[in-house]
């Protein structure tokens, strides 16, 4: 790496490149890869003859019948350890930090900021989006580039607001993922899975009365299921509290004839909240 150049710089031109829609390095010069193979193969043949592998007689006895133990699923360690740091997060500002140290993630390693969560804790909703994008991930805030502005109009049309210190009028904004996914990706079933505890227990320390699914991802990590033009409006039951999915902001500026769904949904939202003590 040039000196001149440091890590973020080198980072954010290798992002621009792939929205550019790279695919492929190539170098200054050609590369015969057959023959490379070819060169490959022969050392290895040439090494075999040269140290035969030595024979082995079997064992006997009960080291016979002891087979070698299964590596660990690292899935399962991954889960398991994201339960056991989730359930002993007392407070959201504990949960903030397990998250934040969490090391079984490789999202983390390609983002810059864990997007915990923004908004107003006490409020009686709760979003939960996707993922970070890329001014997410630069600012350490859900929902702040094209779609969260509009999120927020679109809330602000029932006087729901992200700003508000009124519980009864604010909004309290989080992700499936906290780390933004390499190329603005979607969360795979395994990540989405491994953070599950996380997201789980954010919801039961922030404590909603209501809670609003953006997304097939979203849907996907707490309803699982997918097909939001479908789910869309209608109620469900995550963590023992009342859900509705919602068609997300970014599918809004990309079909804006959808908005009139979003704008039922909405006021399907504000009827219940109205009808809750």
């Amino acid at each position: 790496m040039n000196a001149a150049m440091d890590w973020h710089l080198a980072r954010a031109l290798l992002e621009w490149q792939v929205e550019l829609g790279v695919t492929e390095a190539l170098g200054a010069d050609p590369v015969d890869r057959f023959a490379s193979v070819a060169e490959a193969r022969a050392e290895r043949e040439a090494a075999r003859e040269a140290s035969p592998e030595p024979r082995h007689e079997a064992p006997s006895g009960a080291a016979a019948a002891a087979p070698a133990a299964p590596p660990p699923d690292e899935a399962a360690v991954a889960i398991d350890a994201a339960e056991r740091a989730a359930r002993a997060a007392q407070d959201l500002p504990s949960l903030h930090e397990a998250l934040s140290v969490f090391p079984h993630c490789g999202l983390k390693r390609g983002a810059r900021n864990c997007v915990f969560a923004d908004g107003n804790p006490q409020a009686r909703v709760m979003i939960v989006g996707e993922g970070p994008g890329a001014d997410e991930d630069r600012t350490g805030r859900p929902f702040v580039g094209r779609a969260g502005q509009l999120l927020d109009v679109m809330f602000g049309a029932i006087r729901l607001s992200r700003e508000s210190p009124d519980p009864g009028q604010a909004l309290y904004i989080t992700n499936t993922v906290p780390w933004r996914p390499p190329a603005n990706r979607e969360p795979t079933k395994d990540e989405l899975a491994m953070l599950r505890p996380f997201l789980l227990r954010h919801i039961e320390l922030a404590d909603p009365e209501i809670l609003v699914v953006v997304g097939n991802v979203a849907c996907d990590a707490l309803l699982g299921r997918r097909g939001i033009l479908k789910l869309r409006g209608k109620w469900a039951e995550v963590a023992g509290r009342p859900a509705i999915p919602m068609l997300h902001p970014a599918y809004l500026l990309r079909s804006p004839d959808a908005k009139r769904e979003a704008w039922a949904d909405l006021l399907e939202l504000q009827a219940r909240l109205r009808s809750l003590p």
